[in-house]
């Protein structure tokens, strides 16, 4: 691609809030080997598909369920959700699910993809790092632990 015609894609895609023309974006750059503009055009979807308003925490952590969704479908080559973590938000909200996530003895499948993916900041534990009013000391500290243990400088 001409550089001027990857640079106009980019501030395209910094403006665009359409899910459609996003995917549509993502599967033609990936054709033609724009990795950058298809890893450009998949964040920005993550960011317009949440119902919730954005830079709340319901927003961040939605943003994070549709990005390990999103993977998952890619690489399974059908729709995949989030089977435990759809119904549990459902049941005792976001933060409740976010909380107990942290805690757990060890980290989910989610966070480890996310990881190995370069998407650190969609991890629940970085969400809640963003959102800290929401949650009790040890929670932080745990999302900070996980996080520097797989070499994430993360601190409060």
């Amino acid at each position: 691609m001409i550089e001027n015609a990857k640079v106009r894609a980019l501030k395209m895609i910094e403006t665009c809030t359409e899910p459609e023309k996003l995917r549509t974006l993502i599967r033609n750059a990936r054709k033609q080997g724009e990795e950058e503009i298809a890893h450009a055009a998949t964040l920005r979807l993550y960011e317009v598909l949440p119902c919730e308003k954005p830079g709340t925490f319901e927003h961040d952590v939605w943003r994070s369920i549709h990005a390990l969704e999103g993977t998952l479908t890619e690489e399974r080559g059908k729709t995949t959700r989030l089977g435990r973590t759809r119904p549990k938000i459902a049941r005792v909200g976001e933060q409740e699910t976010v909380r107990d996530l942290i805690l757990a003895d060890k980290p989910s499948e989610g966070f480890h993809m996310l990881i190995d993916r370069h998407l650190s900041h969609l991890t629940f534990e970085a969400v809640a790092l963003r959102h800290q009013d929401r949650f009790e000391e040890h929670v932080l500290d745990a999302a900070v632990r996980r996080l520097n243990s797989v070499d994430i400088a993360a601190s409060r």
